[in-house]
């Protein structure tokens, strides 16, 4: 199964979905991440900054980008421990798109 990580900036909550404002593209990034598991087809992490700061070091690209660029160059997407996209999140279609690719075959 392939495996989609999504290193997130510091936020106030897990998901970033509290607080009287939401960020769109918070909203966004997780209705895709819901929609990508209940079709069964990836497994979906996340992780913050300042709480799990161990599972940034196991990706050496991560690590890499954030001494390059610091924390702008959160969030951070990964698929099967490859960087595919920094700065902003995937929509659903890129998504779908990174893991087609890693797992050979066209998205649908």
């Amino acid at each position: 199964m392939t495996r989609v990580e999504v290193f997130d900036p510091p936020m106030c909550c897990s998901t970033g979905l509290c607080g009287p404002s939401v960020d769109p593209a918070l909203l966004d990034i997780h209705e895709s991440i819901l929609r990508l598991k209940n079709e069964g087809i990836v497994e979906v992490q996340r992780f913050l900054l300042q709480q799990q700061g161990s599972d940034f070091a196991k990706n050496p690209e991560v690590m890499k980008m954030l001494s390059d660029s610091g924390v702008e160059a959160l969030p951070i997407t990964a698929v099967d421990g490859r960087v595919v996209k920094s700065g902003s999140y995937p929509s659903y279609e890129e998504l779908k798109g990174y893991v087609g690719t890693a797992a050979g075959v066209e998205a649908q």
